[in-house]
């Protein structure tokens, strides 16, 4: 009881000063929090993952309520989907996925897909419609401050899913003996002589020790407790009660570590050795050497200590599928080799720094400020073939963010502040609803070419900064309320609405509350500039800009257009007024040749023909052609007018 106690309060200890993370997630699952049998504490995905689907898995193949449910996903809008854990950078993690097909959706396909951890390649899982639960664990230091798990689809149809994430820290020194730039992904993980897997909390850092099958051998507990160590890598007391031997002293006993893949790859080896009973020091004595391929692993045999452990630890050790480990007893022996723990890891790729630091803080303020982004997780652009859909990265063993692609996302409100990432020559926005002025940080960046800020609901001038600068393909059409500087502003910021209001001796007034053009046209009309309803003398009022143009007969027109119409009227229509005079009167002369003529020949050649023009006829035809021939002038010059201040408008908008 006393050893328990103090088995007790060292896991407490450790898991207060090292197990800094001890997060454990069950995919798919609805619940915030249970407890189970194993003491530990687990938590439902819901506020870790927005996407995908909660599966149930099928009764009859549930091992676990921990495998009861999982998620899957299946929309191909992204390429992976990811969970994060928060970490602290620096600290060495294990990290351990698990998958149960478990015939979820009654179709007897289990898929295949890939894993990936902080932007690192991790496996591709082969799932199974056998009734047991298929993990992957891998131990590496951090370098980041969370620690990602993502699965990624690769082939049609193939929909990737997970059952249950657990992150656990361990010390610094524990794992040490390999280089911290390269994860250890575990092979095999083994506890000769136990019954039943072993993890938390015989093990405070929740490791699983599986049983080890062993033909031929002896399984023998040990008559002492060990105490807990904090040494090298600190295996359970659990794990050390127990152990193998072979039947004879002269036996040797092949370790079955794992099948091995038929190519070369490097492992680290962690093998573990204690005496089981107190020896006889005067006739009896256990000593083995570890071979591998026939030869010494280790420069000296093995002699487990009695109440203690021996840890042998190899790194770097290159195997295939043909490479055997066995215990041969030296030529003293006189008791058979022993075995009670092994650990074997294959060396993994150099662990990734991960996109640049200032590009996830910046990518990172954009998910802060759109819901929409944030259905995007794990590292940005590695794995390259996984990178975020809505950007770019460069190929540099660092990557930088080069293209934000966010055309469509349904972005609402305003663009937030990602000046820190200085690598961007390319942002399309267009086509949301993003508001307020464009943001005079855009100018900054040193490498931008291309700023596509279309359709949206921009507004206020346009920053010079922006508008200036050189190499940049700014496109802004599309925002109604947005204009090139602020006079434009004043005068272009609203909708336009036409109002010809023709009268005899009408006036126009320039009003700034709606942008109304009214046309007044009529004798003696005037054009003068006011700035409310009641025609009053308050110019040039900046509120809504209505411009009033009143044409007339004799009339001026102030503030905006040269003087002198009617000099030009009289001068083109004085002469050809004349001529028609004199037309008409020839057409009269002729007429009354004609009635004389006829009536010399009815018979009435004494009788005197008198001929009498009304000058109210005269008068008609006079006006209505000089009014026909000064209405087509104002209406020319008039189009004219209008025609360029739609013009300049135009300019303003395009702009």
């Amino acid at each position: 009881m006393a050893i328990h106690t103090i088995f007790l309060l060292f896991s407490l200890c450790v898991l207060s000063t090292s197990a800094y993370v001890f997060k454990s997630i069950d995919c798919g699952s609805s619940k915030t929090m249970y407890i189970d049998k194993n003491q530990i504490v687990w938590t439902g995905d819901e506020a870790d993952m927005q996407n995908g689907e909660s599966k149930v898995v099928q009764t009859s193949n549930s091992v676990s309520p921990v495998m009861g449910t999982l998620r899957v996903f299946t929309s191909t809008r992204r390429k992976k989907n990811c969970y994060s854990i928060k970490a602290s950078k620096g600290e060495r993690v294990i990290v351990r996925a698990s998958f149960l097909y478990g015939n979820y959706d009654g179709l007897s396909s289990p898929p295949s897909f890939d894993l990936h951890f902080d932007g690192n390649f991790w496996t591709t899982v082969d799932t199974s419609v056998t009734e047991y639960v298929i993990y992957r664990e891998v131990t590496y230091v951090t370098r980041l401050d969370y620690v990602s798990v993502c699965v990624a689809q690769t082939a049609p149809g193939q929909f990737p899913f997970i059952s249950a994430i657990e992150v656990r820290s361990v010390g610094l020194t524990m794992y040490s003996n390999g280089d911290q730039d390269y994860p250890l992904h575990l092979i095999k993980r083994v506890a000769y002589g136990a019954s039943e897997t072993i993890r938390y909390k015989d093990d405070p850092y929740d490791r699983l020790w599986k049983p080890a099958v062993t033909k031929g051998l002896i399984n023998v507990p040990s008559d002492t407790s060990l105490a807990p160590t904090t040494a090298l890598d600190q295996p359970p007391p659990a794990v050390l009660q127990n152990a193998v031997t072979a039947v004879t002293h002269t036996t040797t006993i092949p370790l079955f570590v794992v099948s091995f893949p038929p190519v070369v790859f490097p492992v680290y080896l962690n093998m573990y050795f204690s005496e089981f009973a107190e020896l006889d020091a005067t006739t009896q004595k256990r000593s083995f050497q570890v071979l591998m391929d026939n030869e010494p692993l280790f420069d000296r045999p093995v002699v487990p200590p009695y109440g203690d452990y021996t840890e042998l630890r190899a790194r770097n050790l290159t195997v295939t599928s043909k490479t055997s480990f066995t215990l041969v007893p030296t030529y003293d022996s006189t008791l058979p080799p022993l075995i009670n723990a092994m650990e074997v890891f294959y060396i993994g790729n150099s662990l990734t720094d991960g996109t640049n630091a200032k590009d996830v803080k910046g990518l990172s303020s954009l998910q802060n400020a759109f819901a929409t982004l944030q259905h995007w997780g794990g590292d940005p652009c590695l794995p390259a073939r996984y990178s975020w859909e809505w950007i770019s990265c460069s190929s540099d063993a660092v990557p930088r963010v080069t293209a934000l692609y966010l055309s469509s996302f349904d972005l609402t409100g305003v663009v937030p502040d990602f000046s820190i990432m200085d690598a961007l020559e390319t942002i399309d926005f267009h086509n949301n609803r993003l508001e307020g002025p464009i943001p005079e940080f855009l100018a900054t960046l040193p490498n931008l070419k291309l700023l596509n800020l279309a359709s949206n609901q921009f507004s206020a001038p346009i920053p010079d900064s922006l508008s200036k600068k050189n190499g940049l393909n700014l496109v802004v059409t599309g925002n109604p309320d947005l204009c090139k500087s602020g006079n434009s502003c004043k005068s272009a910021s609203t909708p336009t609405n036409n109002n010809n209001n023709p009268g005899f001796g009408g006036s126009n007034s320039n009003y700034n509350n709606n942008n109304n053009n009214n046309n007044n046209r009529g004798s003696g009309g005037s054009i003068n500039n006011n700035n409310n309803n009641n025609n009053n003398n308050n110019n040039n009022n900046n509120n809504n800009n209505n411009n009033n143009n009143n044409r007339g007969l004799g009339g001026s027109k102030s503030n905006s257009k040269p003087k002198g119409k009617l000099g030009l009227i009289i001068g083109i229509t004085g002469p050809n007024f004349i001529i028609i005079l004199a037309v008409l009167g020839f057409i009269l002369i002729l007429k009354h040749k004609r009635r004389k003529t006829a009536a010399i020949s009815s018979g009435g050649a004494n009788m005197p023909q008198t001929s009498t023009i009304d000058p109210e006829i005269i008068g008609g035809v006079g006006d209505s052609i000089v009014n026909e021939i000064k209405v087509n002038m104002e209406y020319d010059e008039g189009e004219g007018e209008g025609e360029g201040e739609e013009e300049e408008e135009d300019a303003i908008c395009t702009c």
